[in-house]
């Protein structure tokens, strides 16, 4: 059975990258050697490897990774941390 991931790098500006990959020891390779240097990451370095998150269906993939991307940073913290029943009042409205 196949095995996707959906990872969250600290990058050494404080920021935060979430991708998606097959393969996520060669993708974190990839990112800290500068693959692509149109990426994101390449002026970034280095990288923390903050969450990960393991699916086995390529869709619930891809739709965790893009739901992520939207998040502001707080909801993204609190799953690196570890404190997912926070994400529903983080989702409310700021006022």
């Amino acid at each position: 059975m196949n095995q996707y991931f959906v990872y969250i790098l600290l990058c050494s500006d404080n920021s935060y990258y979430t991708g998606v990959t097959n393969n996520l020891e060669r993708r974190i390779y990839e990112h800290e050697n500068g693959f692509d240097r149109k990426a994101y990451t390449f002026k970034r370095k280095p990288l923390k490897l903050a969450f990960c998150e393991t699916f086995n269906d390529v869709n619930q993939t891809i739709a965790f990774e893009k739901q992520v991307k939207g998040w502001r940073r707080e909801k993204k913290e609190a799953i690196i941390n570890g404190d997912w029943p926070l994400l529903p009042e983080l989702s409310k409205n700021r006022m």
